[in-house]
């Protein structure tokens, strides 16, 4: 199978590209320097090129709050980025699949939020993946848009997947304890990306590790003692002390109600991935102080 990975230099795009070639699968892999996938043309010519049967795009700005001061960016990478993708794979009859997030909600909710659930974004961010999903899907019917959050994994850069190397270098970390997710283990998320690749059923599905989700306190305390590390390294604050330029929701926990009905089973609970992400840092990065 012909491939194309988009965001190919972060931590999903990464591993994308690492299960895909493990399975024989012909790769290419670009980052934002070689394909900007807002930018018609260079779709084109690198569809023209490779002529892929499937298409992920694990390509995105996810700056929340750089988001909230550069809409145009923002607008660019997360939602004119995927609709020129669907263009492209329409007229090569590729499928699409296409990462977004779970803060197209409010948070407003108690529990999960499903696919029944109407999205009602509060940042640029938020906003510009959900027309993202939109444009996509409206532009080519064999788009399979994956929404999730709270990833985390080796070599990312964001908070659930830093936290372990920088409380064994002895740094302070502050954790809100009153906004709560679904982590995902990048690992079972890109797997779960190419099962659904697989399937090619067009639709939305949540894709998150199973269990009841959890705080970044939760799971902050979790992976600490995961990695044998003094939790007194963690302080709680609230999502407000922390004063961020982009709203944020409360609750974004995600559940899929088609995952089952196509034969899916749940992912991990993420309490195992998170061993299993703990298992593979290096081992200086989880030895006890």
């Amino acid at each position: 199978m012909k491939v194309i990975v988009t965001g190919a230099s972060g931590m999903v795009g990464r591993a994308q590209v690492a299960y895909c070639s493990d399975r024989g699968d012909d790769v290419a892999a670009f980052d934002h320097k070689t394909l900007d996938i807002s930018n018609a043309s260079q779709v084109a010519d690198a569809f023209q090129k490779e002529k892929p049967d499937v298409v992920f795009n694990c390509a995105a700005w996810t700056d929340v709050d750089s988001c909230e001061a550069d809409p145009e960016r923002a607008k660019a990478a997360n939602t004119i980025g995927p609709e020129e993708l669907a263009n492209a794979c329409r007229s090569g009859n590729a499928l699409l699949v296409t990462i977004s997030t779970d803060f197209v909600f409010d948070g407003t909710k108690d529990g999960f939020y499903t696919q029944r659930d109407q999205p009602n974004p509060q940042s640029v961010y938020a906003l510009t993946k959900l027309k993202g999903e939109r444009r996509a899907q409206n532009a080519w019917a064999r788009t399979i848009v994956v929404r999730t959050g709270y990833i985390f994994g080796t070599g990312g850069n964001n908070f659930l997947s830093t936290m372990i190397p920088r409380a064994h270098r002895g740094e302070r970390l502050k954790v809100i304890n009153d906004m709560f997710g679904t982590p995902t283990y990048a690992n079972d998320l890109v797997k779960r990306l190419y099962q659904l690749a697989q399937l090619d059923l067009p639709g939305i599905y949540h894709v998150v590790n199973d269990g009841p989700g959890a705080s970044f306190a939760e799971f902050a305390q979790a992976a600490l003692s995961e990695a044998r590390l003094d939790p007194s390294s963690v302080t709680a604050v609230s999502l407000d002390s922390l004063q961020r330029a982009a709203e944020r929701p409360r609750n974004s926990r995600l559940k899929c109600i088609l995952s089952a009905a196509v034969g899916l089973d749940p992912l991990p609970d993420w309490k195992h991935a998170l061993r299993a992400f703990v298992n593979a840092l290096p081992k200086e990065a989880v030895i006890a102080r």
